[in-house]
């Protein structure tokens, strides 16, 4: 689990839990869209020899922990990430073929954190998040 990766002359273990959301954090990854931006995830991260170790699609956000290679900034992938999914998407699902100034899927920003140490917790929030959020909207009611 926690083995470094290694290249020639480099060893490296460089883990981030990063978190994005729709724009307007509209509630539209659902069924088709949720399992068909699973797949493409880890194809798109495998395009910048990254590897998603886990990772969660909720209706209204994405979760993710993924090993980047300290050649590429967080920034870059996430970017190439956002950018060729949001393409994708408006292919697939909205019928565009061309054209896409002024789409966008993703909203602008997103969070990342490192992980060290507390890999495991983080590989746990990541998988259990949903039944966390629905024993809190349980909560809600009363």
């Amino acid at each position: 689990m926690n083995t470094p990766e290694s290249v020639k002359h480099t060893k490296w273990e460089c883990k981030y839990h990063i978190v994005w959301i729709p724009k307007y954090r509209k509630k539209s990854l659902y069924k088709d869209l949720r399992q068909y931006l699973g797949e493409m995830l880890k194809d798109l991260a495998s395009q910048k020899e990254c590897k998603i170790l886990e990772r969660h699609l909720m209706s209204d956000h994405v979760h993710i922990l993924i090993s980047i290679p300290p050649k590429y900034s967080v920034s870059q992938v996430v970017g190439f990430i956002k950018g060729k999914s949001a393409i994708s998407i408006a292919r697939t699902y909205t019928g565009r073929r061309k054209n896409f100034t002024g789409q966008s899927f993703w909203a602008r920003g997103y969070y990342v954190s490192t992980v060290g140490r507390d890999e495991e917790t983080v590989r746990n929030y990541i998988k259990h998040q949903e039944e966390e959020d629905k024993r809190i909207d349980q909560l809600d009611l009363f």
